[in-house]
This record gives structure tokens, C-alpha cells and sequence, in this order.
């Protein structure tokens, strides 16, 4: 008979850790492009694609309307980005920095991120600081909402 564990299994748990040590495992960037490409339909890469374009641009304080003017990526996806990357779990900061640190001789779109990479981009369109949930009011002409970099 299997002896079984007293605490419950958590497959999903488990199964996130596997895929996060498989991303780990990739060793350069045709790996992690084939391996991406397997994994994930061509729309999900693309959104990927486009979530991780925006996060220089906004640590660089550029405003939405002008991120999504130079990369098609919707005001919402944008707004969505900030807001993970103000209140999120730290990841895009990390990835970003990690990734400035490996291409040093060149540069991201041409946005430096060496002011931000021990600082974090707060969304500043509401008095509170709090960015604001996607609505329809992004469209709206009026003052472009910015992200900032502030110390953390």
C-alpha cells in the first residue's frame, strides 16, 4: 500500500514550480524562443511580446497614449502592465534589470534603465498614487496619465 502524505498534494503548485524550472533550464535565446513557441499559441507569445515591450517605456515615465502610439499596444495592456509593475510580485522589475545587466553594450529601444533598476515606476494618475482600473476613461482626451519612477 503507498504511504500517503498527511498534507494534501497540490498539483497545480507543483506543476508551476516544474514550468518555472523549465524556463530556468533554457540555456539562450533560441532555446527559450523554440521552447515558447511549443508551449504557447502564436496569439499568447504575441501578448507576452507585447506586455514585456511596454515595461521600459514605462519605467522611462513615458505617458500611455505615447507608449501606445509607439508600440500598438493597447492603453489597457499598458495600464495593466503599470499596474503589475507598481503592485505586482516584483517580476517585470527583476526580469528588467536582469535583462539591462546581459545587454549592456546595447540598449532596449533605446530607453537606458539604469535609473530605475533598484527603484520602482508608480503609476501618478490619481492623487492617491493608485493606478486606476481600465475603463473606458483611458480613451478620453485630457491629461496623458505618466508612470514615474520614485525610490522605493
Amino acid at each position: 500500500m503507498k504511504r500517503r502524505s498527511l498534507e494534501p498534494l497540490q498539483p497545480r503548485a507543483l506543476a508551476e514550480e516544474g514550468l518555472c524550472r523549465a524556463l530556468l533550464a533554457m540555456r539562450d535565446v533560441g532555446e527559450m524562443r523554440a521552447f515558447l513557441r511549443d508551449l504557447c499559441t502564436p496569439a499568447e507569445v504575441e501578448a507576452l511580446v507585447d506586455r514585456w515591450s511596454v515595461v521600459p517605456h514605462l519605467l522611462a515615465g513615458t505617458p500611455y497614449r505615447e507608449i501606445h502610439d509607439l508600440t500598438a499596444v493597447s492603453i489597457t495592456t499598458v495600464g495593466r502592465v503599470a499596474r503589475y509593475l507598481n503592485h505586482g510580485n516584483g517580476g517585470y522589475l527583476a526580469a528588467a534589470a536582469r535583462a539591462q545587466q546581459s545587454r549592456r553594450p546595447r540598449r532596449a529601444a533605446g530607453v537606458n534603465l539604469e535609473p530605475c533598476l533598484s527603484r520602482r515606476a508608480v503609476d501618478t494618475s490619481t492623487k492617491s498614487g493608485k493606478p486606476r482600473r481600465a475603463t473606458g476613461a483611458s480613451t478620453k482626451p485630457g491629461k496623458p496619465r505618466r508612470a514615474t519612477v520614485v525610490p522605493a
